[in-house]
């Protein structure tokens, strides 16, 4: 399975749905980065996305986006092959 890395910050509900859908998708481990702790990594996350809102969801090298593109993502069939890539 793909490493999955997720910008987030402690109390955001997006991000909370997010980890939820990945977990039930099989995802063990999530790398989370609390840029409301780090605020250097929220230079480095806007800087690799092009956005200011967490989540910010990575799979792999591929950029997901956030918590909704993550579920539009799983509900046209995407997320899961995904997931899988070798």
């Amino acid at each position: 399975m793909q490493a999955v890395k997720m910008y987030t910050t402690a109390v955001c509900p997006y991000c909370i749905r997010a980890k939820q859908l990945l977990k039930a998708r099989g995802v063990a481990q999530i790398e989370e980065i609390r840029i409301d702790q780090l605020p250097a990594e929220r230079d480095q996350m806007m800087v690799a996305t092009g956005r200011r809102t967490v989540p910010q969801i990575f799979i792999g090298s591929t950029h997901v986006g956030g918590c909704d593109d993550l579920v539009a993502l799983d509900a046209k069939g995407g997320l899961m092959p995904l997931l899988q890539a070798a």
